[in-house]
């Protein structure tokens, strides 16, 4: 179920007709986020959120369980399964959104401005070529753990409840998960959850980074693996420095450095001891690294069912 789930999203995405029909399951988890944020989150302490995580997981499974439980107890129900588990992956949409980048920067630098604004956080009015590009890079790295890597990681673990369980932590985490005034107590549990479970996607997705490396011209699978050691630490996240460090290392880029976020600069350490000054082809160079990671993690979903299945 797993290999046909990677393959189907990597080659049809979401359809826009059925997001436009039915939207995203990730669409469906924000909008109970966002209600249980207006309802609870009334002031200090951290047991509202708490709650409300326990309320979001709960909802999941009990969706997710059932569905999985009619399917796999009809024949051929794993595929319907399989076919449900694209929606929660982020290969094709990923590498579209990177990809998107690099086109707009061949344009002009307004261009490329624009379209990364569509993919990162920080202030980009002030970005270079070079800096459109790095947030571009580095936006692929983190999002190769947290939008593939992971989802996978506990698809495999659980089918489709794991890996909705999964999306809806790491949601929370994205909505509620900031340390502002309004939500450092009422986000806590979620971001505290979303770094438990990426403390080993994070350090997979390093692993077959520097493992594609070997099949991409010009990339260095063992620089890599010595800059994710080096440098993932670094960085402020637990888990966000390794694939960082490892594309960083194995490409000979420069990666970090400062970040503004809302008018405010943030100094974040540099990963990678090579070139900063990057260009729309060292996207392309990315997504190319990104794309054999993507053939690379098929081949090893496909190994594992044969050896569960023969």
């Amino acid at each position: 179920m797993v290999p046909l789930a990677l393959l189907l999203e990597r080659l049809f995405g979401y359809p826009r007709a059925l997001y436009r029909l039915i939207r995203h399951p990730v669409v469906w988890m924000g909008a109970l986020i966002g209600w249980l944020d207006g309802t609870l989150n009334k002031g200090p302490g951290k047991f509202r959120g708490i709650l409300a995580l326990a309320v979001l997981l709960a909802a999941t499974a009990a969706v997710t369980v059932a569905v999985t439980w009619a399917l796999r107890s009809i024949p051929y129900g794993w595929v319907a399964e399989a076919i449900l588990a694209t929606a929660l992956l982020a290969q094709r949409e990923l590498a579209r959104a990177v990809g998107a980048v690099a086109d707009a920067l061949n344009h002009s630098l307004a261009a490329g401005r624009q379209q990364v604004a569509q993919i990162v956080g920080r202030d980009v009015a002030q970005l270079d070529e070079s800096g459109v590009s790095r947030a571009a890079v580095e936006s692929l790295a983190e999002s190769a753990s947290d939008g593939v890597i992971a989802p996978l990681f506990f698809l495999l673990l659980g089918g489709l409840p794991g890996i909705a369980l999964y999306k809806a932590v790491n949601t929370a985490d994205s909505m509620i998960g900031h340390k502002t005034e309004r939500y450092r107590d009422f986000g806590w549990a979620s971001a505290r959850l979303d770094d438990v479970l990426n403390w080993i996607p994070a350090r997979l997705t390093a692993l077959l980074l520097c493992g594609a490396a070997f099949w991409v011209k010009g990339a260095d699978a063992e620089k890599g693996w010595v800059a994710a050691l080096r440098d993932a630490r670094k960085h402020t996240s637990p888990n966000a420095g390794w694939p960082e460090a490892a594309l960083a290392g194995a490409l000979g880029f420069a990666l970090g450095g400062p970040r503004a976020y809302e008018g405010e600069v943030q100094d974040l350490p540099q990963f990678g001891t090579g070139r900063a000054d990057l260009g729309p082809t060292d996207i392309r160079k990315s997504l190319q690294l990104y794309a054999m990671m993507l053939n690379l993690a098929l081949g090893i979903t496909l190994a594992i069912a044969v050896l569960l299945y023969r």
